[in-house]
């Protein structure tokens, strides 16, 4: 029998991922870029024949790429604040809760069951989110490794521009490396913070990082795990199933 194809769209701030996934959510295929456009999605749908779709986005437009979709996907999920999600969510202000933060905890979820996890996703931002027994429980949102690159150079009159960079115990020796090394420790002894308080209350709690710079620091912390890009698209495949196994009934 013919594996079914579900089509994913997540728009963040800076980068458009877009997924093919099957019936095992496996990524069947995969697309990264900061912009898609709808001639580049009609050709994706033309060529998978996805069953289903959703789109999620941090930074508006997902209407308009659902209503292409639309045109070639019989059941598409634009995903809002009021969509339905197969966890609890325990925060004062659902309807400002972004889209990202909830998929990644259903993707958390839907891959280590109901167990405690710290997530940290390194984006343009950072977020430190906190599930417990299946329930979203909160976090906090800080500015991601690029993001305070940026800032020091466009607030300053002559610091450079710099990126990420290996995370090393010397003090930086030029203006670019104590850039660099401020930056990445900064966020290094931030998330070690965290990973210190939420483990004093529970010592087997799960930290899961996710997110392009996640790589730069999880091998710095304890027993974190590497979740790619993947635990997004599982997160969101998640909420589009459930959403249309509502409709059905």
């Amino acid at each position: 029998m013919e594996k079914k194809l579900n089509l994913v769209v997540d728009m963040g701030n800076t980068l458009t991922k877009i997924a093919v996934i099957d019936s095992n959510n496996h990524v069947v295929a995969q697309w990264s870029k900061p912009q898609v456009s709808e001639e580049e999605l009609a050709t994706i749908t033309a060529e998978y024949a996805p069953a289903r779709a959703i789109v999620a986005s941090t930074r508006g437009g997902e209407e308009q790429l659902c209503e292409v979709l639309r045109q070639g996907v019989d059941y598409v999920l634009c995903m809002s604040p009021q969509t339905a999600v197969p966890i609890g969510i325990d925060y004062a202000t659902p309807q400002t809760l972004g889209a990202d933060r909830v998929a990644l905890a259903v993707g958390a979820v839907k891959l280590y069951g109901a167990e405690d996890m710290l997530l940290v996703d390194f984006g343009t931002a950072i977020t430190i989110d906190a599930v417990e027994g299946g329930v979203f429980r909160g976090g906090n949102i800080s500015l991601g490794v690029g993001s305070r690159f940026r800032a020091l150079h466009e607030y300053t009159a002559h610091l450079p521009l710099c990126e990420a960079a290996e995370v090393s115990a010397r003090l930086g020796e030029s203006t670019r490396t104590a850039i660099e090394q401020g930056v990445m420790r900064g966020v290094l002894y931030e998330i070690e913070g965290y990973v210190r308080d939420f483990r004093a209350k529970n010592p087997q709690m799960r930290i899961i990082f996710s997110g392009g710079d996640a790589k730069c620091f999880v091998n710095r912390i304890k027993n974190a795990i590497f979740a790619n890009c993947n635990m997004m698209y599982i997160g969101l495949n998640a909420i589009l199933e459930y959403n249309a196994a509502k409709e059905i009934i």
